[in-house]
């Protein structure tokens, strides 16, 4: 059974809800996707979550695996990007959540998504 703040995360990035997302994040949360800069901030947050979710049709995470150490949440599993044309960009992710009680404060995406604007 998955962590119920990893359950509620991936359900929200799955239906690309952006809004209810950064609620889950400190107002002064950090999140870095991939190998991008650092952004910091809820506003800064949800801007870029916006932005990424328009970039894509569909997101999909499954296989997922769970470990909690601490105040520290790490997910692996595989995520599946479906592109505007219809294609699929499947991939393997790991993600770390640091969190602050309820609330992430530090959102990393470790993932390969170099071909996902490729076709």
């Amino acid at each position: 059974m998955l962590n119920p703040i990893a359950d509620r995360i991936f359900k929200l990035v799955d239906k690309m809800d952006a809004a209810e997302l950064t609620a889950c994040i400190t107002k002064d949360g950090l999140f870095r996707f991939s190998n991008m800069e650092p952004v910091v901030g809820s506003e800064n947050i949800l801007i870029f979550l916006t932005d990424f979710f328009k970039s894509i049709k569909a997101i999909c995470h499954s296989e997922l695996e769970v470990y909690e150490i601490g105040n520290t949440i790490i997910t692996n599993g595989v995520v599946t990007y479906t592109r505007h044309s219809g294609s699929k960009y499947q991939c393997n992710f790991s993600n770390t959540f640091k969190m602050k009680g309820d609330l992430v404060s530090e959102y990393l995406i470790f993932v390969d998504n170099s071909l996902l604007y490729s076709e």
